[in-house]
């Protein structure tokens, strides 16, 4: 059956179209080229008027994986009753839903209903992938996918100390996207996962490991190296060291220039622009970041906005959540590891507009997005549910487009903190196109989804229909109309079919000679088999639910 979207207006910037009025045709889950006058249309929907853009894809947002199962757990006391209507009411019971880390459906159901078609867990541990998949798989309406987390894993860092050459090391690092089904790798706070065991508190970039006698630098090069040359699409993802330290720019900005030219990705920056200056030694060093950003074509960043609320960071960095737990609100927290591979921190945590140091780092991240010119290099996060709920998205956006609505937030905070900042002085608003861009075409480029994000002939037919007002928030909150790979499963803001979605991932070539020597540390080493480890298509495809589209041909 062919589908038309009559009179859309189509926000587009893959194909540089802002407002562009045209026809859609759908056919079998895909964007067609108008059909023959012969062939028979079986459902028109007159968009006159709508603003329609691709289904947005939030680039890093933990929804898998133990930490937010734990998070769950030590937070019961925000667990929320809600009332359900069907579809909904079918698959989810009255409990489903959390404040800050929503379970597997109910994440599904409030990302489609903004909207979005698909979400990336940016930290999937690679000893802990087939829960993050389970999870995953369990999450209904959107698309999946995740980066395995080196950098801190023992068998990893025991290549760079042996010096092992760069073909071992990227055989090593294909294979582990393979096995992981995942389609990036990231490393969070290079190093220091590790050197947290032997009893280091903290790992600046050109720090010795005092175990592996390496140093943080040597990691990213390594990886960035390895990601470059297997031919993934993605950017290495990089947590720097030194998350939340006042004076952490200078890492940051150093980091950028490890990768040596090569594509790098900075994520949750704003938690990573932190000066020193003032009577209370913590202040914006967002124009610095931004410029160099700018300045370095092969660097992207998204941004790790923070709102105010209760929320709960979970974090692979267990090094900086032990330093945190002393903040926690409440007063509770888990620092744990996973078979001495990686490990997380889970920290409950209350943003406070008269708190300084809350109120700064709201400034800074508005500032990061504000000044960095260009929207296909910086990415709308929360770093959920670091920074806030991904629900605050439609919120995020209007303090992005609407000036007026922003200086007036501004204006209510600590006067410490506004003193400190020079968010009023930034007249910029985003324009739907750029909104478009950072929320669609930009993150389908970044991660490599060749049919995603973008309305072109052969996409994915993941579209949102929005009716355009004035207040933002409103308009990206509920949406008229989403189609997920063609069907129409939200009205009026609401789900009113369900769908499941896919799983996507990266499998470049690889030497698979090394799985001799992985075979033998796993069976030296670790409490499973290596056979165990691996997960297999057929693995995430067995509830019928799902399915695996891998973006690189191996």
């Amino acid at each position: 059956m062919i589908t038309l979207l009559k009179n859309a207006k189509v926000i587009d910037p893959a194909h540089n179209k802002d407002g562009v009025v045209q026809d859609i045709y759908i056919r079998d889950g895909r964007i067609i080229a108008k059909p023959a006058d012969s062939e028979k249309i079986g459902q028109v929907h007159d968009l006159n008027g709508k603003i329609v853009m691709a289904g947005a894809i939030d680039m890093h947002s933990h929804i898998g994986g133990g930490k937010v199962n734990i998070a769950r757990m030590l937070l019961p006391e925000y667990q929320a009753m809600r009332r359900l209507d069907e579809p909904e009411a079918h698959i989810c019971g009255a409990n489903c839903s959390h404040h800050a880390t929503p379970n597997t459906t109910d994440t599904g159901m409030r990302y489609i209903e903004m909207g979005y078609t698909a979400a990336f867990e940016p930290a999937i541990l690679a000893v802990n992938a087939r829960q993050a998949h389970m999870e995953m798989g369990d999450t209904p309406m959107i698309d999946k996918g995740g980066y395995a987390m080196l950098g801190n894993d023992d068998y990893f860092l025991r290549l760079l100390s042996q010096n092992a050459d760069q073909k071992t090391i990227n055989d090593y690092v294909a294979w582990t996207l393979h096995a992981t089904q995942t389609i990036g790798i990231k490393v969070v706070n290079p190093g220091g996962i590790s050197a947290f065991k032997f009893n280091e508190r903290r790992q600046d970039l050109d720090q010795q490991h005092s175990h592996y006698h390496i140093t943080p630098r040597r990691i990213l090069q390594a990886l960035s190296r390895a990601v470059n040359e297997i031919g993934i699409a993605k950017p290495l993802h990089v947590h720097c060291n030194n998350l939340g330290v006042a004076g952490n720019f200078q890492t940051t900005l150093d980091t950028m220039g490890a990768s040596d030219g090569l594509p790098m990705h900075l994520t949750h920056i704003q938690f990573h622009s932190y000066g020193t200056e003032g009577d209370k030694k913590f202040s914006s060093a967002a124009a610095n970041i931004a410029e160099a950003i700018n300045s370095n074509k092969h660097i992207t960043a998204d941004v790790g906005q923070i709102l105010f609320g209760q929320t709960v960071t979970a974090s692979g960095d267990n090094m900086m959540q032990h330093l945190n737990a002393k903040v926690a609100n409440p007063k509770k927290s888990v620092i744990m590891d996973i078979e001495c591979d990686a490990g997380c921190g889970v920290v409950p945590f209350k943003y406070r507009d008269q708190n300084y140091v809350n109120a700064l780092q709201w400034a800074i991240g508005l500032e990061v997005f504000l000044s960095v010119d260009d929207p296909w290099r910086v990415f709308l996060t929360t770093d959920h549910p670091n920074g806030a709920p991904f629900t605050s998205y439609p919120h995020l956006i209007r303090l992005l487009m609407d000036k007026t609505f922003r200086n007036d937030a501004f204006d209510k905070l600590n006067l410490n903190a506004q003193a400190m900042s020079n968010l009023k002085s930034l007249d910029r608003e985003y324009s739907l196109y750029e909104i478009a861009t950072m929320t669609r075409s930009a993150p389908a480029k970044l991660i490599g989804l060749q049919d995603r994000g973008h309305l072109g002939v052969g996409a994915a037919a993941d579209i949102t229909v929005y009716t355009d007002q004035p207040d933002k928030e409103a308009m990206f909150a509920k949406p008229d109309l989403v189609f997920k790979d063609g069907e129409l499963v939200v009205k009026d803001g609401k789900v009113i079919k369900v769908v499941w979605g896919a799983t996507h991932t990266a499998k470049p070539t690889f030497d698979l000679g090394v799985e001799k020597d992985i075979k033998h540390y796993f069976d030296r080493y670790h409490t499973m088999q290596m056979q165990n480890f691996k997960i297999s298509n057929d693995q995430i495809a067995e509830d019928g639910r799902n399915h695996v589209i891998n973006h690189v041909q191996g």
